[in-house]
């Protein structure tokens, strides 16, 4: 009897939990980017409009890193390949997150901001950079197939929402009982740091370049990537703009840290903020029949979708206040609505890469994660950024018998009103994206120009 041959567009479960490592390592990053606020302001006794200013100051200088990294992962040749050298970014990015809950309450008001700017620079501008450029670059050149790319998100999206749900039900209780102290903060931030540092440095272990897809020169060797080449990228492709603000709304939405505020001030019990986001597990299953339902709808109506869940469960906190059962409800709602995205946007950032080589120009997957990776930092610090300025403006202080109506108020439209606003506009945004509609044909194209070379 023969022996079955081996499917080569199938991934076996080794290789999905080891390509996946680093993006729960990175989704855990970015939960706790979220209590940063939080530690700065009742723990550093910062004023809030000060750190939400802070934050968006950083993002000045992601507008130049993110263009540079982009363009520098374009242009890396290296014996381990073009992508996965920047793995190592993971650890930098971690340490900085440690370094930044770990500043000394003697410091002085000035000394503070320094401390705060500076770390959060490194993690955003330096290292988060560094690890969105790679990422796609890296999986064009792991694995071969499309098949493949989404059964990697696919399967590794149920892995890392997983993953990132249960940190996200285990750590408000953490937060509750080691936040009060400036050593507590370090202590919980070294606790995570160690172990999600080692998970995240899995993929560059094992996980090779084996797949050879780059423009060819005249001579057969790899042609480098140019700096008009990066300039060709941001202007004539509409659609990388559109995944774009998905990832900004996605993050400013995510980033804002509100949670532990409305826990905290409206619903009175920040430890029933870790029964809340349990429930958001109820969406996991969901993520089973992704493959199968993109056999039926595109990638980009089935993002639609899920902006609308979004903008429904949104709408439902406004009306929720202090009642659980509502806001487990919306929470189920928006956590089905982020399905969509965890799983597939890499997926669209390889279809602009395919638009470009289709339409024979260098396909500069790393200056187009780049440009999500630049949205995707500034919609995190917008969000932080615009919740303390905004919760300044409101009179906040971080006194639960103190605090007045108005800062209430504001807290409830930063839990609702708000991020249902910004959903709905990219869900509008989603009906311009005809990109999914021509990728038959433009990979059929594609196959066989590279036939040829």
């Amino acid at each position: 009897m023969a022996k079955k041959q081996r499917d080569p567009k199938k991934v076996g479960l080794g290789r999905v939990i080891a390509w996946n490592s680093r993006a729960i390592s990175q989704g855990i990053g970015l939960m706790v980017l979220g209590y940063l606020s939080i530690y700065c302001t009742d723990t550093l006794h910062m004023p809030a409009a000060l750190v939400g200013t802070l934050l968006v100051v950083s993002k000045l200088l992601d507008g130049v890193t993110d263009v540079v990294a982009g363009f520098i992962v374009d242009r890396t040749d290296t014996k381990w390949g073009r992508g996965r050298p920047y793995e190592w970014c993971i650890i930098g990015m971690w340490l900085s997150i440690w370094l930044m809950f770990t500043c000394p309450p003697s410091f002085s008001l000035v000394a503070k901001s320094a401390w705060v700017l500076c770390m959060y620079a490194l993690v955003n501008s330096v290292f988060y950079t560094f690890l969105q450029a790679n990422n796609t670059v890296y999986m064009c050149r792991a694995f071969r197939y499309q098949e493949q790319y989404v059964s990697l998100s696919s399967t590794g999206a149920i892995l890392s929402m997983i993953c990132v749900a249960a940190f996200n039900i285990a750590i408000p209780s953490f937060v509750e009982e080691y936040g009060v102290s400036s050593s507590g903060w370090s202590l919980l931030m070294a606790c995570i740091a160690i172990p999600m540092a080692l998970i995240g440095i899995m993929r560059f272990l094992f996980i090779r370049e084996t797949v050879d897809i780059d423009v060819k020169a005249s001579d057969g060797a790899a042609e480098k990537v140019k700096l008009s080449d990066v300039k060709t990228v941001l202007t004539k492709n509409p659609y990388i703009w559109i995944v774009a603000l998905i990832l900004f709304v996605c993050n400013f939405v995510t980033n804002m840290g509100v949670n532990t505020y409305y826990f905290r001030y409206i619903v009175h019990d920040l430890g029933l903020l870790g029964l809340v986001s349990a429930v958001q597990i109820l969406g996991i299953p969901v993520m089973i029949f992704v493959p199968a339902i993109l056999k039926r709808i595109s990638i980009s109506k089935l993002i639609l979708i899920g902006c609308i869940l979004s903008v429904i469960g949104y709408g439902i906190n406004f009306i929720a206040m202090d009642n659980v059962a509502l806001l487990a409800a919306a929470a189920v709602l928006f956590g089905l609505g982020s399905v969509p995205i965890s799983m597939l946007i890499n997926l669209m950032i390889i279809e602009c890469a395919d638009f470009n080589e289709w339409k024979g120009k260098q396909r500069m997957e790393g200056t187009l994660s780049s440009v999500t990776s630049f949205a995707t930092k500034i919609g995190s610090a917008l969000g932080a950024g615009v919740l303390g300025i905004l919760l300044s403006a409101s009179g906040y202080i971080g006194d639960a018998d103190l605090i007045p109506d108005s800062a209430i108020g504001m807290i409830r439209h930063l839990y609702s009103t708000i991020p249902a606003v910004l959903w709905l506009l990219v869900a509008l945004s989603l009906l311009l994206y005809k990109l999914d509609k021509l990728m038959p044909g433009i990979r059929e194209e594609i196959a066989k120009r590279r036939e040829v070379q």
